[in-house]
């Protein structure tokens, strides 16, 4: 075996047809031969160029042969290698993106031959006509929050490709993804979130499970799992250890949170304590909130999601999900006082600036709270006429008139 060349090791040579060659070495097989990538030119200056440009990319960078292989082979690979991370639900929703909007456009090509113009491309085209099998009268082409969520499992597969020693770089890394178009939240506000817990009050059944909710922010599958073990009535503490979702075929299976985030211990207001408290003296269940027909089942998500529907409809409440219902919460905890960063543990979320994000629509009402506040301080010590955004609004009315 002759010496092993280093990453970036090149040769130039001019070829019979005229056009210049180009080789550099990107990486290793097993034996320690060198793995080549070539590169071609009608010029040797511009062979140069291009040399000098692969060169850059590929220093310090040594990829195993397996970088030979298609995406498509890679694709598959990897969903094999996240089958144990991800539920079974997000893997095969994974898998369907994949094949169905990635593998028929660029599932044919190499790994290392993937660009950034590729993935542009591609998302254009699923933009425009990336809907498999239409309805009539619907739009070929697939919504950017599609499209984006394609982009996301992607660039993840790419990067872990790149782990992997199977590409120099991530081209999804220079790809701006389409911008998703949020929907505006819906909440209960305080007037209906009164009207809704009454209405709750009057079922024996669900009381405490809506106000269990309405307390903790927890998502749906979280509430539905929670079991007597998880609840430590001296510390006033629920842990969230597990969730229930549907597989196909419609078997209720127990699963893993979220994210390693949404495993979390949290401190209950001393109501919901108390609620908890009286309701585990009753239970003969190992569930907290168990099926009212078979006692050693967990409540069924789909039966909560009904009865919340049956609640806002008897009530004249607004049609929401069940998991404004979290919205509803956090958007309420952040209003009275409670800080990104605890509200971000308590609803597991993996980062509080994700929890900021997600929750910019209550700043206008924390700012309007914080001026009613401190107006009345001022007002306090300085007198009604100083009150100064009072008095300014005043003015710009008067003028108005």
């Amino acid at each position: 075996m002759g010496k092993r060349r280093p990453s970036g090791d090149g040769m130039v040579r001019k070829r019979e047809d005229g056009r210049w060659e180009g080789r550099i070495v990107v990486g290793h097989k097993e034996n320690g031969d060198s793995i080549f990538r070539y590169v071609y030119a009608d010029t040797q200056k511009e062979l140069t160029a291009k040399l000098r440009q692969n060169i850059t990319t590929y220093h310090g960078i040594d990829l195993t042969e397996e970088s030979k292989m298609v995406l498509s082979e890679w694709l598959d690979r990897w969903l094999n290698q996240m089958a144990s991370v991800l539920r079974p639900g997000t893997l095969e929703h994974y898998r369907n993106d994949l094949e169905h909007h990635v593998k028929p456009h660029l599932g044919h090509k190499r790994l290392t031959q993937i660009t950034a113009v590729d993935l542009r491309k591609l998302y254009d085209t699923l933009k425009q006509r990336g809907r498999v099998h239409p309805h009539p009268g619907e739009s070929r082409g697939l919504s950017t929050t599609t499209v984006h969520g394609i982009h996301t499992t992607l660039h993840h597969a790419l990067k872990s490709a790149v782990d992997q020693r199977l590409l120099p770089n991530n081209p999804a890394d220079h790809v701006a993804p389409p911008k998703v178009a949020h929907k505006a939240m819906n909440i209960l506000n305080d007037e209906q979130l009164n009207t809704f817990l009454l209405a709750a009050e009057q079922d024996p059944i669900w009381h405490d499970f809506f106000y269990t909710e309405l307390t903790t922010g927890l998502r749906l599958g979280e509430i539905c799992g929670l079991m007597w073990s998880d609840f430590d009535e001296r510390k006033g503490t629920l842990c969230v250890r597990r969730t229930l979702h549907k597989e196909k075929g419609g078997r209720l299976v127990v699963g893993n949170t979220k994210t390693s985030a949404g495993t979390r211990s949290i401190v209950l207001p001393s109501s919901t304590v108390e609620l908890l408290r009286l309701r585990k003296k009753a239970s003969y269940s190992p569930w907290i909130f168990h099926n009212p027909l078979h006692p050693e089942a967990p409540i069924n998500p789909s039966t909560a999601y009904r009865q919340l529907k049956k609640i806002l409809e008897e009530n004249n409440l607004p049609d929401i999900r069940f998991h404004d219902l979290r919205h509803t919460f956090a958007t309420h905890a952040l209003a009275n006082g409670v800080d990104a960063k605890t509200l971000s543990s308590i609803l597991g979320h993996t980062k509080a600036s994700f929890t900021v994000d997600t929750y910019t629509h209550t700043t206008s009402y924390m700012h309007q709270k914080a001026a009613e506040i401190v107006g009345g301080f001022l007002t306090d010590y300085l007198g009604e006429e100083m009150a100064p955004w009072q008095n300014a609004e005043s003015a710009a009315t008067a003028v108005s008139t």
